[in-house]
C-alpha cells in the first residue's frame, strides 16, 4: 500500500466538515493484475430521490523544489486512476486535491490552466493552515 500525502488527514477531515462520508481509506481501484490506490473514496447525500454522489479524491501536496515536477506526477497519475475508474466504477468522480499556495501558483499560471481545461481536472483546493476547502473546480 502507498505511503499516504502529508495532507491525508487534514483533507479528510475538511471533506467530513462539509457533509461527506468516507467510505473508502484508501480506495483500492483493481486494474488488471495489479491494484491502485486513490487517496479517499467519499459518499455524500444530495437527496432522497437523486441518491449520493461518490468521489474519489487523490491528494497532492507539491512540496518538491519543482512545482512543474510535481504537476506532472499529478496528472500522470489522475490520468491513470481516471482511466481505472471509469471501468471499475463509473459513477464515481475522480478529484484532485492540491493545496492553495499550489493552486495560486502553478494551477493558475497558464500551464495548469490549460490542462486543467483541456483534460477536464476537477479540482478541490485545500488551506492547510484553515485545514478547509478552499474551493471546488469546477
Amino acid at each position: 500500500m502507498p505511503q499516504r500525502d502529508r495532507h491525508h488527514e487534514l483533507v479528510k477531515a475538511a471533506l467530513v466538515k462539509e457533509g461527506w462520508t468516507i467510505t473508502h481509506d484508501p480506495y483500492t481501484l483493481p486494474s488488471g493484475r495489479r491494484n491502485l490506490y486513490v487517496d479517499l473514496g467519499a459518499e455524500r447525500l444530495i437527496a432522497a430521490e437523486r441518491g449520493g454522489e461518490r468521489i474519489a479524491i487523490e491528494i497532492k501536496s507539491f512540496l518538491r523544489d519543482s512545482e512543474v515536477a510535481d504537476l506532472e506526477d499529478a496528472l500522470g497519475q489522475f490520468v491513470l486512476y481516471r482511466s481505472a475508474l471509469r471501468r471499475h466504477e463509473p459513477g464515481r468522480r475522480l478529484i484532485l486535491a492540491v493545496p492553495i499556495d499550489a493552486f495560486e501558483s502553478v494551477w493558475s499560471d497558464d500551464v495548469g490552466r490549460d490542462v486543467v481545461e483541456d483534460e477536464k481536472v476537477p479540482l478541490l483546493v485545500f488551506s492547510p493552515n484553515e485545514e478547509v476547502i478552499a474551493r471546488w473546480m469546477p
